[in-house]
C-alpha cells in the first residue's frame, strides 16, 4: 500500500490496526490497517527520496562502469528490486545505511534481467536503455507492478530503433540489440516520462548528438539528467520539452543524492490542510511543490516555505473559492488537478468543502 492510501485511510477513520510481513525478497506485504481518524494532523514529517527518480538513477549506474554512491534512496520495494536486479547482473552492492548504497558496476556481465524480478516493478524497462547503451543488447520482461494494467512501451522502442537498435517482443520478453548506436532526432508522439528517461539512458553513449522533442519535464527527469551529467554525460535541456544529448565514449562513478519525493510531500501537505492541522514537511525542494502550494494558498491555506521544508496550516472553517482550472458546470464543480498522482489527495481536500464534485483525470 502506498503512503497516500495509508494517509487517506487514516483520515477517513477506516484504518485501526497494522501488521507488516517481509518476505525473503525484501518485499513488504501489508495485510491489514485499522485506523481511528478524524483528528487534525500536527507535528513534523521527513520526506523520503523520490521513487520515480530512484528507479531511473539505479539502472543508470550501469553506464558508469564504476563505483557510485547513491544517497537518499527511499526504503521501498521498487528500490529493493532494482538493487537485486543489479546484483544479479553482476554489480557489487554495499549498504552504507538505510538510505545510502554503494554500487560497483565495473564488472557487470549480465544483460538479461530475470523475468521474476522485472515483473515486480513497472520501471524495470529503464534497464533496457542502460544495458543497451553499455553492452549493445538487453532483455527485460514486460514491466509489471502496476494495478492500472500494462503500460505501453511503444515510445521507448521508437527511441531504441531510431538510435540503431533492433527490437522484438516475444512471449512477454522485450529484446533489443544494436551493433552501433548513432544519434538521431526523435519526436515523441506523446509526452512520456518513461520514454524520455529511457531516451537519455540509451543516447548518452551513442555517437553524435541526439535530440529528443516533446519530452516530459518532471523533476525526476531532471534528476536523472543531473546524475548522468555528474557521471560524465553531456545532456542539456532537461526540464524543457527539448533535450539534447551528445554522446560520450566513457563515463565514471560519482556520489549523488536523490531528490525528495514531491508526490509524498504534496500528500502530507494536503492531509494537513484537509484536517485543519499544522504540519512541518521536511526534506523537500519547495520549487518542486509550487503547483500544490499555489492551489492551497488560493484555497486560503497558509503555506510557509523554508530552504528545505514547508509548513502547512489551516485555521479557518470552510474554504476560499478559487478558480484554478475549476469552473461551474451544471451546478457541479469540475476540477482539473496538476499532477495525476496527487489528484486523489487534492480531491479529498476539495470535496470536504464542496458536497458534489466531479474529477476528470486523463492518463
Amino acid at each position: 500500500m502506498h503512503i497516500r492510501q495509508l494517509l487517506w485511510k487514516m483520515l477517513s477513520g477506516t484504518l485501526t490496526g497494522l501488521r507488516l510481513r517481509a518476505s525473503d525478497k525484501e518485499i513488504i506485504k501489508l495485510e491489514k490497517f485499522v485506523i481511528t481518524g478524524g483528528k487534525p494532523l500536527h507535528g513534523e514529517v521527513t520526506i523520503s527520496g523520490a521513487k520515480n527518480a530512484a528507479v531511473g538513477v539505479l539502472p543508470a549506474t550501469i553506464l558508469a562502469a564504476d563505483v557510485c554512491v547513491i544517497e537518499n534512496l527511499p526504503d521501498i520495494s521498487d528500490v529493493a528490486v532494482s538493487l537485486k536486479i543489479l546484483s544479479v547482473l553482476g554489480a557489487q552492492i554495499k549498504m552504507i545505511n538505510r538510505n545510502t548504497y554503494e554500487i560497483d558496476t565495473t564488472h557487470l556481465t549480465g544483460t538479461n534481467v530475470p523475468d521474476d524480478l522485472s515483473r515486480q516493478m513497472r520501471a524495470s524497462y529503464y534497464f533496457l536503455g542502460a544495458l543497451l547503451s553499455r553492452f549493445g543488447k538487453a532483455q527485460v520482461a514486460m514491466p509489471g507492478g502496476c494495478n492500472l494494467g500494462p503500460r505501453p512501451i511503444d515510445q521507448h522502442l521508437k527511441v531504441f530503433s531510431a538510435l540503431g537498435a533492433e527490437d522484438s517482443v516475444d512471449y512477454g520478453m522485450i529484446t533489443v540489440r544494436a551493433k552501433e548506436m548513432n544519434g538521431a532526432h526523435i519526436f515523441f508522439d506523446k509526452v512520456s516520462v518513461g520514454a524520455t528517461m529511457n531516451g537519455m539512458l540509451s543516447a548518452v553513449m551513442a555517437k553524435g548528438q541526439t535530440i529528443l522533442e516533446n519530452c516530459a519535464k518532471e523533476p525526476h527527469v531532471v534528476d536523472l539528467a543531473n546524475f548522468l551529467n555528474m557521471c560524465g554525460a553531456n545532456i542539456r535541456g532537461a526540464g524543457t520539452d527539448v533535450i539534447k544529448v551528445r554522446g560520450v565514449e566513457k563515463m565514471h562513478g560519482c556520489t549523488y543524492s536523490i531528490i525528495p519525493d514531491q508526490i509524498e510531500a504534496g500528500s502530507y501537505m494536503v492531509a494537513a490542510a484537509a484536517t485543519g492541522g499544522d504540519v512541518l514537511v521536511k526534506n523537500v525542494t519547495p520549487k518542486h511543490l509550487e503547483p500544490i502550494t499555489e492551489k492551497l494558498r488560493r484555497a486560503g491555506v497558509e503555506v510557509e516555505e523554508f530552504d528545505d521544508a514547508v509548513r502547512v496550516r489551516r485555521t479557518f472553517i470552510g474554504i476560499t473559492k478559487f478558480n484554478s482550472f475549476t469552473y461551474l458546470f451544471k451546478k457541479l464543480w469540475i476540477t482539473f488537478i496538476f499532477d495525476t498522482q496527487l489528484n486523489g489527495s487534492y480531491s479529498i481536500f476539495y470535496k470536504s468543502f464542496n458536497p458534489v464534485n466531479r474529477i476528470y483525470n486523463w492518463i
